[in-house]
């Protein structure tokens, strides 16, 4: 980091703490002070004789009910200035029909009939997968199956249909909110647009009311569901004056979020069907070996009366774009096309560093919002050192310990190189880590609606209790870093009933251990579409 970016880092830092101990001041504490003097004056002057207040009384009426008129009217200004809470009522997350399973051996397998793949390709893709940290049983929408491979707008659209509709029935079967009430819809799809939008078909498939509100969001990666969450919080809390209490949000390889004043349901998903690289490229040969199939669905509400029900509520997002930083941060995750004419997605070799970076900037502003004032000092006074007397004072970098804050970790399953530096630069635990590494085991990069899966996978193993906080990271091309703080409002009981979801038949064999690497058994028998290699593979991993 050069002393350009120490300067802005350290002026960003004051900047933020400054707003925070403001707004602690003013919006929490100052009302208080006020209201403390004011009563402190009252009873001074509850002193003075009965009759002499009754005259005064008398003498002053209309100053006094203009008096009193005035308090009301500040304290009702008050308290309508005061943001709306934003509670999560429920998630659900998609879990594709066993048919769209494929082992890694089968997945390579079929990745050779389908593509003009040289051996070379061919090669590095199963190095690729064999180094993923992903497990033997994720999903694959049918179009990939056939042969050939039937990349069409139909499929694709038939994809994207099960997905949304499968997790907005659940969602909504679990809420039991009627489609009537979400009166706000936010889709996220960042590769697949089609016409009419993701935000129509859920509309016409729900039945939903002619004022429903809503918002397609795509092209914004793999962060697009804390996106989504953010857009929900403000129009949760513009639109107060409606009788309808619903925003839904969903997330999947392409996304959908339904909102409404003040339900909301968001969406979040990715459409994996017009997204296979067929070509020889090795830059986007990675998110063949990564990206799966897979949505999930969230309905949000500011109705105070759903606090009573509510899982979570919405304590903080912040959202960094480091888009205007650099040309590399810009171009490290870009859809393109290769020299043969092939469309695919290319990672960039910097797209580590750029994500180091966009954390770091997220974490200047998230910090002084949820740590420890310790731990606030602590980073502020090695950042200050560190400007003043250089590298030669010998001040190593300080990452604040988000562990003192914050007790449950859902970081993006972008891949497993991801959640190893994740791990290392917040120092986790690998039980912080394990909903994420387990996320990418069963379900692989299902993009926006991964941090879903991991929540829900964090309810399903019993560690959400009364009080306990959540932190959702998520990394999406341009570049962006974006968080979300829940508090949760009541604990959520474990194993595989109702809130277990997308994990209920396999929270119990769950955790395994995944070592860095696993070698790919190939299946002697490829017309049974990989079922013996599914046995030789499993064995690669054990129970922790």
């Amino acid at each position: 980091m050069d002393s350009r970016e120490l300067l802005r880092t350290v002026t960003q830092a004051a900047r933020n703490h400054a707003r925070t101990l403001y707004h602690r001041l003013v919006g929490r504490h100052l009302p208080r002070i006020l209201a403390v003097t004011l009563l402190l004056a009252a009873a001074r002057a509850g002193g003075a004789a009965t009759t002499t207040l009754d005259a005064l009384a008398r003498e002053n009426a209309r100053a006094l009910v203009a008096v009193a008129c005035c308090c009301a009217a500040a304290a009702y200004a008050y308290a309508m200035s005061r943001p709306r809470p934003v509670y999560l009522v429920d998630l659900a997350g998609y879990k594709p029909a066993a048919s769209h399973e494929a082992t890694r051996a089968e997945s390579i397998r079929r990745f050779g009939l389908a593509g003009d793949f040289t051996g070379e390709s061919m090669a590095f893709q199963r190095r690729m997968m064999e180094r993923s940290g992903l497990g033997e049983a994720t999903h694959f929408p049918a179009s990939l199956f056939a042969l050939p491979v039937d990349m069409c707008l139909r499929t694709a659209r038939e994809e994207s249909e099960a997905v949304v509709f499968g997790a907005v029935d659940e969602l909504l079967a679990k809420t039991g909110v009627p489609p009537a009430d979400v009166g706000v819809v936010i889709v996220n799809s960042s590769l697949f647009s089609p016409t009419p939008s993701f935000t129509s078909l859920v509309v016409n498939r729900y039945r939903l009311r002619h004022d429903v509100v809503t918002h397609n969001l795509s092209g914004m990666g793999c962060s697009a569901g804390i996106i989504a969450i953010d857009l929900a919080k403000h129009l949760l809390q513009v639109q107060i004056n409606t009788t309808h209490h619903a925003c839904m949000q969903i997330s999947t390889q392409p996304t959908v979020v339904t909102s409404s004043p003040m339900q909301n349901v968001q969406r979040s998903t990715e459409n994996i069907t017009l997204n296979a690289y067929m070509g020889n490229y090795r830059p986007m040969l990675v998110t063949n070996t990564l990206f799966r199939m897979g949505g999930a669905a969230v309905l949000l509400s500011n109705r105070r009366a759903e606090r009573r029900r509510a899982k979570y509520q919405l304590m903080h997002t912040v959202r960094t774009h480091r888009g205007g930083a650099s040309d590399r941060s810009y171009a490290c995750v870009t859809q393109e096309e290769d020299g043969a004419g092939n469309v695919g997605v290319s990672l960039s070799k910097e797209l580590m560093s750029v994500a180091g970076d966009a954390l770091r900037t997220n974490i200047t502003t998230l910090g002084p919002l949820v740590l420890p004032l310790s731990e606030q000092l602590r980073f502020l006074a090695t950042v200050v050192l560190r400007r003043v007397f250089g590298h030669a004072a010998g001040v190593k970098p300080y990452l604040p310990d988000f562990t003192a804050a914050l007790d449950h970790f859902c970081i993006h399953a972008g891949g497993r190189g991801v959640l190893d530096e994740l791990e290392r630069s917040l120092k986790l635990s690998a039980w912080h880590m394990e909903p994420s590494r387990m996320t990418l085991y069963r379900f692989g990069n299902t993009s926006s609606s991964s941090l879903w899966y991991e929540l829900s996978y964090c309810e399903a193993k019993g560690r959400i209790r009364r009080g306990d906080r959540v932190w959702q990271i998520a990394f999406g091309s341009g570049f962006k870093c974006n968080s979300a703080v829940w508090k949760a409002l009541r604990t959520v009981d474990g194993g595989a009933g109702r809130d277990a979801g997308a994990w209920a038949q396999d929270i119990d064999a769950l955790p395994v251990h995944v070592p860095k690497v696993v070698p790919i058994v190939d299946d002697d028998d490829g017309a049974n579409g990989g079922d013996g290699d599914r046995h030789d593979a499993a064995s690669h991993v054990r129970p922790e």
